[in-house]
């Protein structure tokens, strides 16, 4: 996984944050996340680097801490992690070396096993293996503990915690949590939008897709509360069924939706009576069973068809389960989630709809918008939304465009989403080969030279990348070498990780284009291979070659910049955009009645009082077949190009229809001046200019009342370029008549 712009700079406050802090006792830092964001991959990274800073002198052993069965998940992923660094050593209590913690070793334990007092690892025994003593001897040896407390909300805060923790004495607790319950020392906040502008998770939660909820006493009642639990199963499968059309259309073909249906955790006769008739139905009605593979159980009474349920391409299209899988369980597949009414009342936060909330290929579909969304389907009667980030996240009430709607195929724009800017992909390895033929790289380096540059030696062994022996310097001939191919390894990935500041971030998987760049180089040009690693190494670093290399890799760079941010500066097409079908809001929008409004029920959050009293102007207008309030977003929504030194989307307010056959195009602006609004205005005109010279029916541009105060004066329109506007001045502006 390619770490994200946000992961990155988590990462980059995390560390700060922990420097600062270690020259204190007993500090706490807060790592608050959202489900989907990639916390462990943040840790992960966070501990590498904390692990190889030169700026952290005093020696660390590390605890990690988590509910139930996630420290063995978490301590699988941070193993995978390290596999090639080896930066950090994971162990399990068993696995430890002489009853200590090492350095730079991470002991992984369950959290709620560690909390009885009666516990192996907590109790006194003959051969003094327990906690205390563990802790004991590795403080002796004159390392610090950090402390790692995951998914800190579910134990963190009890009293028994709270002494644990004092037993374990760690210089520094690091909390991680989605819905962190206690403050730190420091916290570092990672946002839900940026987790969502990445591509990450979900952009929001759907409850009941296409059924109309109501808004009462800040409670949710659900379109869905007279409904059976057949129904809401039905309404389910429909859109199970949907979604697989959409990825097939997108051809996604190995991703294949899965619904959770979750049961509460206390189990009554009523409870287990509605499973085992859900189950009958899914079988009689749909054809869904634990025979044919289509079913999964995951019940502390029954596990069914589980062995490879995460995986995208699991034939498991339905999984009953209970809430304790919530807890860790990845499943990037999981889109829809059912509830039934007997779990009486729900809070919805972000932990309920956690488990659908990431996205499968890390990335959302432009073209196909239901597919970046989850859907939650319940006959629950109320509802209630936690105050937390799921209020802006669930989505309740949904719209939908009239019947009678008639296509206006308009031409639209919207930004290429470049997911990362600081990262190296594999785009520039063809750059690089290309580069190299183009600086005719081949007639400048001297493959039979092999002479070491002394100082360069010198230089990455102050780095510290253990370069074991001293490698000597030899002259125009092959010898055997004192060193081993590791150091040899090792200076070619310093080599590598030098190369890449200050443009580009020495991470991983960066260094490895460049090394891998480096290969192909020398196999396409010069005919050598991977078997003949140690000459490649000696080549590239002998002190005549070496600067030849350099050179070539910051040309290359220089010219996958520029691929990168011209690929950022186009815009893409949408040939026939249209009004969307179905629109969703979350609770802070409201309903109200607008006749001509092309999506029923209208749903607007009042926010700009021009933008309202424009509303009321189109209601009244005879002329007005329908009009649309736009979004400022993505290809869901309509845009015209403008340019502001790049190229960018302009997504007006208002799409008018009216009666004769014209579209207009409005928006709304108060205090507008030449220097905020002027590319969008020339933008807008070269529009309207360009799609009438091919027989559309266009007119719009900025539109304004001429009492700004009560909206009681002209409604006017400026559409002309920029060079015939006039800053406080309407005497050149279109009377706007409806």
């Amino acid at each position: 996984m390619q770490l994200k712009d946000y992961q990155e700079d988590a990462i980059e406050e995390l560390l700060e944050a922990t420097k600062r802090l270690l020259n204190y006792e007993n500090q706490k830092l807060v790592l608050k996340a959202p489900t989907g964001s990639g916390k462990t991959i943040i840790m992960a990274e966070f501990l590498k680097q904390l692990a190889e800073n030169p700026e952290i002198r005093q020696p660390l052993s590390f605890i990690w801490t988590a509910p139930r069965k996630l420290h063995i998940q978490s301590k699988e992923k941070l193993e995978n992690y390290f596999e090639e660094s080896r930066a950090l050593k994971c162990s399990f209590f068993e696995d430890l070396d002489d009853r200590r913690i090492d350095e730079n070793e991470i002991l992984f334990f369950n959290w709620e096993s560690i909390n009885k007092k009666d516990n192996v690892y907590i109790r006194d025994n003959e051969q003094e293996f327990n906690l205390s003593k563990v802790i004991e001897r590795t403080k002796e040896e004159g390392r610090d503990i950090i402390l790692v407390i995951d998914e800190a909300h579910h134990h963190a805060t009890s009293t028994i915690s709270q002494r644990l923790i004092s037993d374990i004495g760690p210089r520094l607790t690091i909390e991680v949590s989605a819905t962190p319950t206690l403050q730190g020392d420091e916290i570092v906040n990672v946002h839900l939008e940026d987790v969502k502008a990445a591509g990450m998770i979900k952009k929001a939660v759907v409850i009941n897709d296409e059924i109309e909820n109501f808004l009462k006493n800040n409670k949710i009642i659900s379109g869905l509360r007279t409904g059976s639990e057949e129904k809401v199963l039905d309404l389910a499968i429909k859109k199970r069924k949907k979604l697989v059309n959409a990825f097939n259309k997108e051809n996604v073909t190995m991703i294949n939706p899965l619904i959770l249906v979750q049961l509460p955790d206390r189990r009554s006769q009523i409870e287990d009576e509605v499973k085992e008739r859900i189950i009958k139905y899914l079988k009689d009605k749909h054809n869904i069973s634990v025979e044919n593979g289509k079913l999964g159980v995951y019940l502390s009474e029954n596990y069914e068809n589980l062995e490879n349920i995460t995986k995208n391409e699991s034939e498991v299209e339905v999984l009953i389960f209970k809430q304790a899988i919530t807890i860790g369980w990845d499943c990037p597949r999981a889109q829809i989630l059912v509830l039934f009414r007997f779990w009486k009342s729900l809070t919805f936060s972000i932990q309920t709809v956690g488990r659908i909330m990431r996205m499968p290929e890390l990335h959302h579909y432009e073209e196909r918008p239901t597919l970046n969304y989850a859907y939650v389907y319940t006959n629950l009667e109320n509802i209630e939304i936690q105050e937390d980030i799921a209020k802006d996240y669930i989505t309740i009430f949904t719209s939908k465009r009239i019947k009678d709607y008639k296509s206006i195929n308009l031409l639209s724009y919207y930004s290429k989403r470049q997911r990362e800017r600081t990262r190296l992909d594999p785009r520039f390895i063809n750059i690089f080969l290309k580069t190299a033929k183009e600086e005719k790289i081949k007639d400048k380096i001297n493959i039979k030279s092999q002479k070491f540059d002394q100082d360069f030696i010198a230089k990455a062994e102050l780095e510290d990348i253990d370069v074991k022996g001293k490698l000597p310097i030899v002259a125009e001939k092959r010898v055997k070498y004192i060193a081993s191919s590791l150091d040899l390894q090792k200076l070619l990935d310093y080599f590598a990780r030098d190369s890449l500041p200050p443009e580009f971030y020495p991470e991983d998987r960066s260094i490895a284009r460049v090394k891998e760049s480096i290969y192909r180089l020398f196999e396409k040009t010069f005919g050598l291979t991977y078997e003949n690693e140690e000459k490649i190494v000696s080549i590239l670093l002998d002190e005549k070659n070496i600067d030849y290399f350099k050179s070539l890799i910051n040309i290359a760079k220089q010219k996958y910049q520029a691929e990168v941010t011209k690929k950022e500066k186009e815009l893409n097409l949408v040939e026939d955009w249209n009004v969307p079908e179905i629109m969703n809001f979350n609770i802070n929008y409201f309903r109200s009645d607008k006749k001509r409004s092309v999506m029923q029920p209208f749903y607007g959050d009042e926010r700009w009082k021009t933008e309202k009293a424009f509303m009321e102007l189109l209601e009244k207008s005879e002329s007005v077949e329908w009009w649309f309030k736009n979004g400022d977003r993505d290809a869901i929504f309509f845009a015209v190009p403008y340019d502001n030194g790049d190229k960018k989307p302009f997504y007006v307010d208002f799409i008018v229809k009216l009666k004769d056959g014209r579209i207009g195009l409005f928006d709304t602006k108060v205090g507008l001046t030449k220097q905020v609004a002027g590319p969008k205005m020339d933008g807008l005109f070269k529009y309207v200019q360009s799609e009438n010279k091919k027989g559309k029916k266009l007119f719009g541009g900025i539109v304004a009342n001429t009492d700004t105060r009560n909206y009681r004066g002209r409604w006017v329109y400026f559409d002309k370029t920029i060079d015939e506007f006039r800053d406080s001045e309407m005497n050149n502006w279109e009377d706007l008549e409806l």
